[in-house]
């Protein structure tokens, strides 16, 4: 079995400040990780190589920084990985970024499976999965707790909420993991010690590296949706505390004061 998993770099910290003309996070010189939720894919991933043999890659779309997250990817047990980056990708909206990771797994050749997080958590938006489905048109299921692979099948569980739906998916498919569905290991000491020098498992593909050269699909260019402004929370720091007493009665006088209720 061919196994993709999509990864993503994300900020490492809540601090993060917003360009505000282009409404996207400066990253530079802000503390990064993998997304905790691309994790379970990967771990998901690795399980399943390990009990149906075959290979595992990792794909990333991000600037250079992001080859630390190929790399503890990797030290985990990836077989590989490939960073998609160039700076006609920059400031890509869902639409072109699923679109960019496309043409990235195209370049990669042939998968059986592709497995992503449920969402990220810089962007919250849980749409790249499915989109990036539709662009490579292939079956895709989401919310999957449990994933096994049975006559170039995949039967999974899926928890929709007020229902579980258990079904069979055919190869090639796209999941989008729950994060309720693992416990992610930690990358591996010996392994990083092994390949130390891991660049050759490494791959960064450009915008000339890809076949669809047209600049409306990428980036600023390819995004359908326009971030018309964009700010900060306000950061508050006031608060009440109530130890003793009826604190039913104090929280419904509050809010009579300020005429909530």
């Amino acid at each position: 079995m061919n196994i993709v998993v999509c990864i993503k770099q994300v900020p490492g910290t809540t601090n993060v400040k917003v360009n505000p003309e282009t409404g996207t996070l400066i990253r530079d010189g802000v503390a990064s990780k993998m997304n905790p939720f691309d994790l379970n894919a990967l771990e998901l991933g690795l399980l399943l190589k390990k009990e149906y043999g075959g290979t595992l890659k990792v794909i990333s779309m991000g600037p250079p920084a992001a080859l630390d997250i190929i790399r503890e990817a990797i030290y985990m047990g990836a077989d590989g990985g490939v960073l998609i980056s160039d700076r006609k990708f920059g400031g890509a909206d869902v639409l072109a970024t699923s679109y960019t990771l496309c043409s990235g797994i195209k370049a990669m050749g042939y998968f059986d499976l592709i497995l992503t997080g449920k969402q990220t958590t810089d962007g919250d938006t849980a749409q790249v999965g499915a989109e990036l489905a539709e662009h490579l048109d292939i079956p895709h299921v989401a919310n999957v707790t449990h994933l096994e692979y049975e006559d170039n099948q995949m039967k999974y569980i899926s928890n929709l909420g007020e229902k579980i739906v258990t079904a069979k998916v055919t190869t090639p498919c796209l999941v989008c993991v729950d994060n309720d569905i693992n416990t992610p290991r930690l990358p591996s000491f010996k392994r990083k010690a092994e390949l130390k020098n891991c660049e050759d498992l490494i791959k960064i593909v450009t915008f000339n590296d890809i076949e669809d050269q047209d600049e409306n699909h990428y980036g600023l260019k390819g995004s359908a949706t326009k971030v018309e402004r964009i700010f900060e929370p306000e950061k508050r720091s006031d608060k009440q505390m109530f130890v003793d007493g009826d604190l039913t009665k104090k929280v419904y006088e509050i809010l009579s004061q300020k005429k909530f209720i």
